[in-house]
């Protein structure tokens, strides 16, 4: 072939290549432009929360923050503005809701942190914004109604005292925080005085939501997840399960001690439970198979994030193969590396009080603009049925019987059903314990979840439990009259 002939052919082939490749960097061009758009509308509260969008002062300078309500609309912080238009935060209730309405300064924190988008826009009617452009005056921020209930937090707050620790309180069917306290606590009021204070401490926790970013090794509230794999691994016999129980279980070197080297004879699944102990647990551990018990965990949200908008903590434990007999028998009662934070072991709770439907535990229930209207209104979202309602209905019984005949005693009385699970977690090689409880009530329709952790007070017996038991009362007495 001539080289006249073969010109032809390499300048259409060249036109072709120009062609895809236009097409190509079209094409991916349109794929960008989608993305960003993308993006941009499901993200859009990111991008503006973003310390480096200069978008937040542009608001700022328009609209003043908005103010945050309970959820019977007592103000948990608001902007107050002198004659000369200067803002100042404030917070009513002090250091009462520190942790998880949090602060708007230096940083943000809590609510004030995960509804900022919403605290810096303003919804306010057209005449209102022409009124104050008028005038030279900026428009309100958006409000925000959350699920907080000043009462029960009151009462939690009180209870706890002076020791250090956390408890939380949700509405079971919903996920709704109603309660929220960690210890010890702050007056947000304060914070840009004391923040240097706090930061340049480096044995300050004052900070650190002990509720959501707290990790404590759970004792034996980790045991309700130990029953509900040794249930799932024995469906037809688990009720025929027997232990003589000396006080102790051994393999080889290494023992596993019941609280106080207590002897609790002859016991079944159930009374193991009522009463903790310790060595029929460790027996029981020894039985399961590890990958399913470890494969059960992850569906518990273990050794990864909650679904939580609110900062916090990964729960860890590792189960599998690999695990060895000793590690394995810490496991089984809660103790070795394992670690849980008070929201998720809340979470555990009221999933079984709601016939094994886990929720998302969330705290902003509405926002509002000046006018009354509701912006956007959140609802309950469920994260999985993480058990069957017949797991969940023989947990709860063996939960019921902790407090009938087992740990927590305390709690029984003639007003509500309740059921729970304390727990006694060493922490240091002293033997030293933190005090857990978590449950719900009433026992036949569940309403509320309870969690508490109190650092380094020793038996939960005589400190978790009669915690919740006067925030039980508190919520049931209250429904008494019409509050709930």
């Amino acid at each position: 072939m001539s080289k006249k002939a073969q010109k032809p052919q390499k300048k259409k082939h060249h036109n072709n290549v120009i062609v895809y490749s236009t097409w190509l960097f079209t094409l991916l061009f349109v794929a960008m432009i989608g993305y960003l758009s993308y993006f941009t509308a499901t993200s859009k509260q990111e991008m503006i929360n973003n310390s480096y969008n200069s978008r937040q002062e542009i608001l700022l300078s328009r609209n003043y923050r908005g103010t945050i309500l309970s959820k019977d609309g007592e103000v948990l912080a608001e902007t107050s503005l002198d004659e000369e238009e200067n803002e100042t935060r404030n917070y009513p209730y002090g250091s009462l809701f520190s942790h998880i309405v949090g602060y708007a300064a230096n940083g943000k924190m809590g609510v004030e942190a995960l509804g900022n988008y919403y605290l810096i826009n303003s919804n306010s009617p057209l005449s209102e914004k022409a009124a104050n452009d008028l005038a030279g005056k900026k428009n309100p921020g958006d409000t925000i109604y959350t699920t907080m209930d000043v009462k029960l937090q009151e009462v939690a707050s009180d209870e706890m005292g002076i020791y250090k620790g956390a408890v939380i309180v949700t509405e079971v069917k919903t996920g709704k925080i109603l309660a929220l306290v960690s210890q010890p606590d702050f007056d947000p009021n304060k914070i840009t005085d004391i923040w240097e204070k706090l930061v340049n401490n480096s044995q300050s926790s004052v900070l650190v939501n002990r509720a959501t970013q707290g990790l404590y090794p759970p004792g034996s509230t980790f045991k309700i997840l130990t029953a509900l794999e040794y249930i799932r691994e024995n469906p037809t016999d688990y009720d025929q399960y027997h232990y003589e129980c000396t006080g102790a279980y051994k393999i080889t070197d290494r023992k596993i001690s019941c609280y106080h080297g207590m002897k609790h004879g002859s016991v079944d699944l159930a009374k193991s439970f009522a009463k903790s102990c310790n060595s029929s647990f460790a027996n029981i551990g020894m039985t399961l198979d590890r990958n399913r018990f470890g494969e059960t965990l992850d569906t518990f949200y273990f050794n990864s994030s909650l679904p939580l908008g609110l900062s916090h903590s990964r729960s860890s434990v590792v189960v599998s193969s690999d695990t060895s007999d000793a590690e394995m028998m810490q496991v089984s009662i809660g103790q070795g590396s394992t670690l849980i934070t008070p929201i998720h072991l809340n979470m555990i709770t009221a999933a079984i009080a709601n016939q094994g439907m886990m929720m998302k535990p969330y705290v902003m229930d509405r926002v509002v603009s000046s006018a009354g209207t509701v912006i956007k209104a959140f609802q309950p979202e469920s994260c999985g049925q993480v058990m069957s309602p017949e797991e969940a209905s023989v947990l709860t019984q063996l939960m019921a019987g902790v407090v009938q005949s087992g740990t927590a005693t305390t709690l029984k009385n003639n007003i509500y059903t309740a059921a729970g699970k304390t727990g006694s977690a060493e922490y240091n090689s002293n033997g030293d314990s933190h005090a857990w409880f978590t449950g719900f009530a009433p026992v036949e329709d569940p309403e509320i979840a309870v969690t508490i952790i109190i650092e380094g007070a020793g038996s939960e017996g005589d400190y978790a439990a009669p915690i919740a038991k006067r925030i039980f009362n508190a919520y049931f007495t209250g429904k008494a009259y019409g509050n709930y």
